[in-house]
């Protein structure tokens, strides 16, 4: 599994000033640090960055650069100038994040993508918004794929994200993007997959998040996931992704393919697995208490 590294984004306060006030020193200690800890990319996540967002960018990739040039970056923006200007001065191939599935954004995006040998994340976000279900997801990605292919960029860079919603309000499409996973090797010979992660544990109290993460990432690999936008602080989610935790791994996929499971035999690490599981497969309604029962 590869990670992209998340903790470099405006809304954290102490990068969110650094972007700012053109602060080198935060910026910096972060990516030697994601890199120490594993990321395989690390995301510039500059927000909307409407104001002044192309110099801004072009700052930040260089900043970045100057310490790490040997981890390839994602450069994440809705600012389509910005996302440009990063291209412009990025080392090595760059991954756009992210092309959503919106005519009026992607016939500007997917050229500047072939123009700078870029590779990119196709965001199943429609016309309509969040797709309802596998389906709909399906039909996004085939209009997106088919676009980008016309555009001259190929399969192999291509990730498709399907998108990960919170489990505490949208169970439904939780499950749903496990339902799609598979779908995505048929789609397209060739085609990666990725999410952003820690959506699924939006909202739910902080302790429980690490534990749905952990848990949805596995699931999500068992059904063909190639990458995920996570923490690469939480070290125990690293050491499954890079197949340090085989337990886990194990004891989530006899959830999966619905084995009998000894739950007394267990540890209460893996049984905590095995609960958070079953929530995210919808075999229980999700609710914050659900580690205790």
């Amino acid at each position: 599994m590869f990670i992209i590294g998340e903790s470099l984004n405006v809304i954290s306060t102490k990068i969110g000033r650094a972007f700012k006030e053109r602060d080198p020193v935060p910026i910096q200690e972060e990516v030697k640090k994601q890199k120490e800890l594993g990321a395989d990319f690390i995301d510039i996540n500059l927000g909307p960055a409407r104001k002044g967002g192309p110099e801004l960018m072009e700052w930040v990739v260089k900043t970045v650069q100057e310490v790490v040039d040997d981890v390839p970056l994602a450069l994440d923006t809705s600012n389509i100038d910005a996302i440009e200007a990063g291209l412009a001065v990025c080392k090595g191939r760059p991954l756009i994040n992210s092309i959503m599935c919106r005519k009026e954004r992607y016939e500007k995006m997917l050229p500047m993508c072939a123009k700078y040998n870029a590779q990119m994340i196709a965001l199943l976000w429609g016309p309509e918004g969040m797709p309802r279900d596998e389906n709909e997801r399906a039909e996004l990605t085939v209009e997106l794929i088919y676009a980008a292919n016309e555009a001259g960029i190929a399969n192999e860079d291509i990730f498709v994200d399907g998108i990960a919603t919170p489990v505490n309000v949208q169970q439904d499409q939780v499950y749903s993007l496990l339902q799609f996973m598979p779908m995505v090797k048929d789609l397209g010979e060739g085609l990666k997959s990725t999410c952003g992660l820690s959506n699924v544990s939006n909202g739910p109290p902080d302790h429980l998040r690490p534990i749905l993460n952990r848990t949805y990432m596995v699931m999500l690999e068992k059904c063909g996931l190639y990458s995920a936008i996570a923490d690469v602080y939480d070290k125990d989610l690293v050491d499954i992704a890079k197949g340090r935790r085989p337990d886990i791994v194990e004891i989530i996929g006899k959830v999966m393919d619905e084995e009998a499971i000894d739950m007394p035999s267990l540890s209460k690490e893996l049984q905590d697995y095995v609960k958070t599981a079953r929530i995210l497969l919808k075999k229980a309604l999700y609710s914050d208490s659900w580690l205790e029962l």
